[in-house]
This record gives structure tokens, sequence and C-alpha cells, in this order.
């Protein structure tokens, strides 16, 4: 469901980077980082990023 790159930013996430952190890390842009966690929204049904990473442990794809 969610492509490798969305798996990358949603561990980055559950390590409670910031999206600034993020984007410098993996050296793309802000609004980048931001489309990928809109479109994990969309593909995922979650309504915010808690629903996103509890969503991401039930289905083991973060620690």
């Amino acid at each position: 469901m969610l492509t490798k790159r969305e798996i990358e930013i949603l561990q980055l996430i559950s390590q409670e980077l910031t999206t600034e952190q993020i984007a410098s890390q993996l050296k793309l842009s802000v609004p980048t980082i931001e489309t990928h966690r809109r479109n994990m929204l969309q593909k995922t049904g979650a309504k915010s990023v808690v629903g996103l990473i509890k969503l991401a442990f039930k289905e083991g794809l973060i620690d």
C-alpha cells in the first residue's frame, strides 16, 4: 500500500523528527515531505499523523 519512501518517512516521523529534519536527512524539499505525508494519510484513511503511526505499528511497518 505504501511506497518504500513513504515507509522511510513514516519511520522518521515515528522518531519525532520534524518535517524540516526529515527533508534535510533525505535531501528532499519540505513540500515533498508534506506531499508524502498527505499521500500516506489519503492512502490509509488515517485522519492524523497519530492515526498513521498507530496503523503503521499495527501493520508492522515500524518498530
